[in-house]
């Protein structure tokens, strides 16, 4: 466990009470998208298989947090926001959370915290904005930490810290701390790798995929029927989780060895594959469910018939709900964009609505203490 009372204080002075003080600092974190799914967890937000993700490039959260510290508080105080909005909901989740993390941050019982955030992207588009939005908020809390207590981490470190409080918050929002290629789950041979915290990929991609493009098709704007949370539940009594379980490890080696070839087609059906795999649990739990919907399904034989005709390098994956995700080379975005998502499948789109993104570079520090 990552307490600010550990071997990672790296030697600083973090006795409480700190002196007196108000600042400011803030963060922008990137959405992911996983391309080895994680599904099913277990203790305190822990995965039941490892996931292989890269971060989106445009799909990020701003975070900035006005903190006052006196000391004296016995809870933290937070106000929060969502696009200008105060919302209750949230401000419930928010303040849950940061509750949860006294026992990692405990500086954080005496501030009193004005969380303002917002998103490049709608609310329900198939990104995932938990995700983004929990990085950006514990890579806030973590500088917040720095500028209170006087610690000093290394780059590592931090983004390691991040990832584990971030993960606490939303799983999949550990592997949102880094830009790039991303794994989270313990993973045989894999040096630095945890259930606890997500890792880079320690080794660089071949070109081809140093440049993917995510365009998301929003086929459906209603909420999903059954949450992430909910479908991470039914995992437990479903009769073919082990073998999900070991599939999801198989899969991702896999896949490993692939990113750093130079071949789409074999990398692309794996990625599908594994994406049919996930919506095989919803469909198999108890009770089964699914999230796909008609236009889902048309736009998968879409992209299918549209690269075993052209032989283009596109293909998809899917997230726990009815959005595609279609994926390409940069070097073909112009022909993919035109021919196949104009051509095709905004049609099937509610409003014609298509977001365009690409992979990211990671998080960016929007300001330090005033």
């Amino acid at each position: 466990m990552l307490h600010s009372s550990d071997s990672l204080q790296n030697g600083a002075d973090s006795k409480l009470p700190f002196a007196e003080r108000s600042g400011k600092t803030g963060w922008e974190c990137p959405s992911n998208i996983a391309l080895v799914k994680y599904w099913g967890k277990h203790g305190q937000q822990l995965p039941m298989n490892p996931s292989l993700s890269f971060t989106l490039k445009e799909s990020v959260t701003r975070t900035l947090v006005a903190y006052h510290y006196d000391g004296k508080r016995k809870q933290p105080k937070i106000h929060f926001s969502l696009e200008g909005d105060r919302k209750g909901e949230f401000l419930e989740r928010i303040t849950h959370y940061i509750g949860m993390l006294q026992s990692y941050l405990p500086w954080i019982q005496g501030v009193e915290l004005t969380i303002e955030s917002s998103n490049t992207f709608p609310h329900s588009s198939g990104i995932a904005s938990s995700a983004s939005a929990y990085g950006a908020l514990a890579l806030a809390l973590v500088s917040l930490e720095e500028e209170l207590t006087g610690i000093k981490w290394t780059q590592d470190t931090f983004f390691r810290k991040a990832s584990y409080l971030a993960r606490l918050g939303s799983g999949s929002a550990c592997r949102s701390v880094y830009g790039g290629w991303t794994i989270w789950g313990k993973v045989q041979d894999l040096r630095g790798s945890s259930d606890t915290w997500a890792v880079p990929l320690p080794f660089a991609v071949h070109p081809l995929f140093q440049t993917l493009n995510d365009s998301v098709l929003i086929l459906d704007e209603d909420a999903k029927t059954v949450s992430s949370s909910q479908g991470h539940r039914l995992m437990e009594g479903n009769l073919f989780s082990v073998e999900r379980f070991r599939q999801a490890s198989t899969h991702l080696q896999i896949l490993l060895n692939l990113v750093s070839k130079d071949d789409w087609f074999a990398f692309i059906d794996w990625v599908e594959y594994e994406a049919l795999c996930l919506h095989a649990m919803m469909l198999t739990s108890f009770p089964g469910y699914i999230l796909l919907k008609p236009q889902s399904l048309e736009a998968l034989q879409r992209i299918r018939r549209y690269r075993d005709q052209t032989r283009v390098p596109v293909g998809f994956t899917i997230d726990a709900g009815a959005a595609v995700h279609v994926l390409y080379p940069e070097k073909e975005a112009g022909k993919v964009r035109t021919e196949l998502i104009q051509g095709q499948l905004a049609e099937l789109c509610a409003g014609g609505r298509v977001i365009h993104d690409t992979l990211g570079s990671g998080p960016v520090k929007l300001i330090g203490h005033e």
